[in-house]
């Protein structure tokens, strides 16, 4: 049965490896805010798949949960005002 006569050195060995690395991926933009976006994949900038919106992004998130803060404090400075004025008409 053959044998290698010597030991392969480790750089012998670790260059046969060597052009398997990570290769260069295409990006392309996204149709709606034209940011940089890898394929098939949904734009987290504005939330768009394929010219459809699919996903609430942060800043919507954001806005969205401001609105309804000030909605609860508006309801909550009104609230006492109404108590009181039943108070004094009863």
């Amino acid at each position: 049965m053959p044998v290698p006569k010597r030991k392969r050195s480790r750089a012998r060995r670790d260059s046969r490896f060597a052009n398997k690395g990570m290769k260069v991926k295409n990006f392309g933009g996204c149709p709606n805010c034209k940011e940089p976006l890898m394929p098939h994949t949904v734009c987290k900038e504005c939330g768009h798949y394929k010219g459809v919106k699919v996903l609430v992004t942060k800043a919507e998130r954001a806005l969205k949960r401001g609105d309804a803060l000030k909605a609860k404090e508006a309801r909550q400075a009104s609230a006492p005002a109404e108590e009181s004025g039943a108070e004094s008409n009863s």
